[in-house]
């Protein structure tokens, strides 16, 4: 079954989707709208089961998301956005452009992972102990259920091939910190399989675009407004 998702437009221009990453929502492009909206209409949007957009009663997956944006665009009659995917939302972008090649114009990926291995050791095992907690205290608590779900994205997914990603046409700028989350070679590996891409390492960790928010909105601004 469909839902409506929550989102938000603001500014004019030509359209660009803002995916937030996992337990987030919209608001943690804070740091981008002003910047972004006076070049760009943003369509800001929370994912299923995050933010102000209801559950409802589908698999938790990115491909699941990536049908929901679709559905958002149609319902809005936006043909060929640019999207910037951050974290969560770079695999959910990812999974989108290879369903929809010819439905993304330019495609930014900041901190995504084809596999729940692309994440570093340090960072995997306590999202691991976190998700098998909340699987207990889920037994008793809806609110651990929850998490538990949103904790399964990271600890299980996403599972997308690097063949796959062959299948992207849009120009690509793959975003990431030189101390991320994310492997090193993980984050080469996505820049190297897209056949229009290139690979942007930036001094900071996975949040990026909050602790080096001007940096990294020059650098993306630059990348989407090139001829």
């Amino acid at each position: 079954m469909s839902i409506s998702l929550n989102f938000k437009i603001i500014g004019q221009g030509k359209p660009l989707v803002l995916l937030h990453g996992n337990n987030e929502d919209m608001n943690v492009f804070s740091g981008q709208v002003e910047s972004f909206s006076k070049a760009f209409m943003l369509i800001l949007v929370d994912t299923r089961g995050h933010g102000k957009s209801p559950r409802g009663d589908l698999p938790m997956t990115f491909q699941t998301f990536s049908d929901d944006l679709q559905r958002l665009l149609d319902k809005l009659g936006i043909e060929k956005p640019s999207i910037l995917g951050f974290s969560d939302g770079g695999n959910t972008a990812l999974t989108y452009a290879i369903n929809h090649p010819r439905n993304v114009d330019r495609l930014v990926i900041n901190g995504a992972n084809l596999s729940p291995c692309g994440c570093k050791l340090s960072y995997q095992v306590p999202i691991y102990a976190e998700w098998l907690l909340m699987a207990i205290l889920s037994l008793f608590s809806e609110q651990a259920k929850r998490r538990k779900e949103i904790l399964s994205l990271m600890a299980f997914q996403p599972h997308i091939k690097a063949s796959d990603l062959k299948k992207i046409r849009s120009r690509t700028l793959v975003i990431a910190g030189d101390c991320d989350m994310i492997k090193d070679k993980e984050t080469r590996r996505i820049a190297q399989s897209i056949p229009e891409s290139r690979l942007l390492i930036l001094e900071g960790d996975h949040f990026l675009l909050k602790k080096r928010s001007l940096e990294y909105n020059n650098a993306v601004l630059d990348f989407l407004e090139q001829a």
